[in-house]
Formats: C-alpha cells, structure tokens, sequence
C-alpha cells in the first residue's frame, strides 16, 4: 500500500501542505491491546475509522540490528548526501516551477542504506528574502528519499535537508509507546482537613498493583485514573501535575538519540546547494497551480506568511487594526501551551485588551482578557489531561468537548483549539479517541450555531536537543499525530493555521514554543479568518 503522509487542503477542504510521503509496501500496524491503558470502547464506526487512521500512518518497518556495531549500521547524516537535479525545463528555474532534489542515505560506515523509515525534512528557502517553503519528501524505501519544492519567489534560493531520525530511532520510539506508554506519569494531592497524601495518575495504571480511583469523564467517557490513597476517599482529590519521566533504554538505543550526531543534522549537498530563480513565464496557465497541486499551505516572502489558496493572509500591523477586527468577538483559546502563546500574544499587542486577574497560575489558567469599550473578550483554558502542567487544580481539568457543549455561539464567537503535543507518549488510539470526542463536540455547535467560527492549530516541529526531548516530544510522534489531526476534521467546517509548515519554512529554530515572529504570522493568520479580505 502506498502511504502519504500530507497534509489536505484545509481542515474545510480549501487548503493543501505536503510535508511526508512514503511510497511503496509497508506492513500496517498491529493493534496491540494495552492491557494497562484503559481506552474507552468505540463504536463500530469509530473503529473503523480508527483502523483507517492507524493504516495512514503505519510507518515502514526497519530491520532489527543488535550488533555490537549497531551504531555503525545506522543512517549518518554526514556520509549521506542531497543533490540538486537539473530543471526539465532550458536548464533554468522559474517562478511557479518545481525543484527536485535526490537524497541518498548511508550508514556511519559510508555504506549504502537499503530501506526506508528514516524522518527527514526538506525547505527551499533564502533567509536574506525572508523566504522560505516546505519540501514533500517520498521515501522510496530503498534507502533513497526526494524532495519536491514549489519555486515561489524569484532570486536566489537554498535547499536544506535535514535528518530528524534515523529510522531505527523511529523503531526505538515506535515500542516505547507500545511498551511503555506510562514513562510520562502524573500525580494528585488528596486533602481532607489535615491529612495530605499523592498518588501516581494516568489513562495507563498498571491497576492490579492497588486499588484504583476512576476518574473517567461521565459525558465523554474519557478515562483517567489515580492509585486510591492509603487514608482518604477518592473524592478528595485537590490537583493535578507531572510527577515524572521513566528513562528505560539500553546505552546502544541512547546512541541513537545524540544531538549533532544522529538527530537533527543537516545533510549536505553532492554539488550546488543554491539555484538562481528567473521571473515566472510568460502565457504558461500551468504554473499558477503547481504550488497547489504540490499540496503545499503557503510560504514565506519578506518574513510575512503567503497562503496559496483559500483565505488570503493580511497583515494586522497595528494594535488598531487587530482591535476592529476582534471588535465585538468572544475568542475562546482551548489547549495546550502553544496556544496559550495566543493569549500572551494578543494581550501585549493591543493594549486595551487588559488582562483581568483569576488569581490562577499564569502558566496553567484560566485567563481572560477585556476590552470593554470595544467589547472583546479573549479566554484561554488548558485541555483535560494529560497535561503536563504543574498542579492544575481538579475543578480547571475541564475536557474541550465538554467546554464546546457550553458554547453558545455564533457569528461573535471564535473558536481556536490546539491539542496535540501532550499525547505524544501514548498510543496513537488514545489520541484518535480524544479527537472523536472533540469532533462530535465541534459538530454539534455547528449544527446549533454554524455562524460559529472554529480553528484549528497544527503541532510543529521542535528544537530536540535532549534525550528526554527524542523520546517524549519526538518531531515523529508529533508527524504521527498531525496526520491524525488533520484526517479527523477533514470535511467538517473548521479552518486550519498550517503550524507544521510555518515553523519548518522559517529560517529560525524550530521549538515546542516557536519564537513571536512565528506566532505573530499565525495571528495574522487567525484575524485573517475573522476578518476575511473583502473582494474589489
């Protein structure tokens, strides 16, 4: 089966970005029952719809090495290369062609790889221009990769490849999550006058050790657990937070795992790294559509965003022209941190959106901010756990479905949603399920109120610098995740900021929390679907 890793158009249709294409015969993942992760049952359509998702993102087997030479084995960055292959067309680029590049990977040893599975990245960029777009990348599962750009601006232009993993790291990440989907653990105080106790929490209780409180939300079914307290009722549960992180890897699967070394590093070119773009040509209708038949969202120009269909990104420059879009709006900010950038954003750039003291953590929420002369408000609430937040109190560990079902709505209310980098340890069904539930919430405000505006935040990549970074926030589980993400609202009318694109076409560093330029441009982004452009 051929196994693409895309991003549609969209989350309503209307919008494309590729970032990963595998090609060839790939074995489906087995559904392994998690016979300590208590996943809530599924309806005979969401199973199937949870097979079709789990195929989607069955990712290519990798040969199981064990040597005491296993590094050598592996796929090295700096014995593999990329190379630029010539234009089809008079030997010159143009605005509104497509680049090709092969990559070739090689082992440690300077030997040809002869499968596939590793993660790279691809950009086309010009950081002089502030230019910059996401490459697809087909893996031909035979040890050699290409990478194919969009040519949007004319100048100079540089292709960059870069190795997230090698494939047996993606094996590495793979079983840990089969295995071990409790290496992230939470834990709850309970209170009752005096006495104080804390106990391990999470969706993955190994339950037959001691009595467990179930914590399983009644309305959406979405389970979380605590070990029972020795003294006190279950009902006395006061918070929530991160206990801790379970390293359980051999010493050969760390190495596998090194900045600089196997992770993150750049691949260098056999010959030119740059080609010189000319103006787009004359009388040729073809080259208009290639960027979007190429599925890729949009690129950077001169540091600003540029979507290539759909909703046309404006710039909101000022305080002012961020105030008359939202004059009149309710913005409500559901998730997790990377959202939360959202608030702190709009809260610095407009000054008379005033934030108003909940006396809560500013890191945890709720928040909300004010302007009342404008008559604009602007909340923002964390997701139910996971969360890997500390001590969230029980009354704030709300579910968004549940949150969206106490929407009113309307042509006022905005709706922006991001979830995604707290499931990364878990089996992707626990994801699958969380979104199914916020789906069905989404659906149901549309149909009482389909003036309602949602949007959607895609993950991104990230900085992964340490080990604990590769093996709970891997750039692969978040890929993995992203296709889910975006398969689940396919169709349904929510609006997509393309996240994944927008921090890999940038020439800053990728991070978990992307830098404010980065967060600026999702903002344009965001008002830009409040506030579409006005035709003539």
């Amino acid at each position: 089966m051929n196994i693409v890793r895309r991003q549609h158009r969209s989350l309503s249709n209307n919008t494309q970005s590729v970032v990963f294409i595998s090609s060839g015969t790939v074995t489906p993942p087995v559904d392994i029952h998690y016979d300590f992760c208590k996943l809530k049952p599924l309806s005979p359509e969401e199973a199937l719809e949870e097979n079709l998702l789990l195929n989607s993102t069955a990712w290519p087997e990798t040969p199981s090495l064990s040597s005491p030479l296993f590094l050598s084995n592996t796929s090295d960055a700096a014995h593999s290369t990329f190379t630029i292959l010539p234009s089809i067309r008079e030997g010159q680029w143009r605005v509104g062609d497509k680049l090709e590049a092969l990559i070739k990977i090689h082992d440690f040893k300077g030997r040809p790889k002869k499968f596939g599975g590793d993660v790279l990245f691809a950009k086309l960029h010009n950081p002089t221009l502030g230019a910059g777009v996401v490459g697809q990348v087909v893996d031909h599962l035979n040890g050699s990769y290409s990478a194919e750009f969009s040519i949007l601006w004319e100048g100079s232009a540089q292709v960059e490849v870069t190795l997230v993993h090698p494939s047996e790291a993606v094996r590495v990440l793979h079983r840990l999550n089969r295995e071990q989907p409790d290496r992230i653990y939470f834990k709850s105080q309970f209170r009752s006058g005096s006495v104080t106790e804390t106990t391990i929490c999470n969706v993955c209780l190994h339950s037959a050790q001691q009595p467990v409180c179930n914590y399983t939300e009644l309305l959406t079914g979405e389970p979380w657990f605590c070990y029972k307290p020795k003294n006190l009722n279950c009902d006395a549960r006061i918070n929530h937070f991160t206990g801790g992180f379970k390293e359980n890897i051999t010493a050969i699967e760390k190495q596998l795992f090194q900045r600089g070394v196997n992770m993150k590093v750049s691949i260098p070119a056999s010959g030119p790294a740059n080609i010189t773009v000319l103006p787009k040509r004359k009388g040729n209708s073809e080259e208009s559509s290639s960027s979007v038949e190429s599925g890729t969202s949009g690129y950077y120009y001169e540091g600003v965003w540029r979507a290539l269909y759909g909703t046309t990104v404006r710039e909101f420059k000022t305080s002012s022209a961020i105030t008359q879009c939202l004059k009149d709006k309710v913005v409500h900010l559901h998730g997790d941190s990377t959202i939360r950038q959202w608030f702190e954003y709009l809260t610095k750039a407009v000054p008379d959106l005033k934030e108003f003291n909940l006396h809560s953590q500013k890191k945890i929420g709720p928040l909300m901010a004010l302007d009342n002369a404008n008559n604009i408000l602007v909340t923002y609430r964390c997701h139910g756990p996971p969360i890997r937040f500390s001590k969230v109190p029980t009354s704030e560990l709300l579910y968004i479905a549940n949150k969206l079902d106490n929407v009113v709505g309307g042509s006022n209310t905005v709706i922006v949603l991001s979830i995604w980098s707290h499931f990364s340890t878990y089996p992707i069904q626990f994801y699958i399920r969380r979104l199914q539930s916020i789906r069905r919430a989404v659906v149901r405000l549309l149909s009482r109120a389909p003036d309602t505006l949602v949007v959607i935040r895609s993950a991104n990549p990230k900085a992964l610098i340490t080990l604990y970074d590769a093996l709970t926030v891997s750039d692969w589980y978040s890929l993995q995740r992203d296709k889910v993400l975006r398969a689940m609202f396919k169709g349904v009318n929510v609006h997509l900021v393309d996240a994944w694109e927008m921090v890999l076409a940038h020439h800053l560093p990728h991070d978990l929390h992307p830098p404010p330029p980065i967060i600026k441009n999702m903002v344009n982004v965001l008002l830009s679907y409040i506030c579409p452009q006005k035709d003539g």
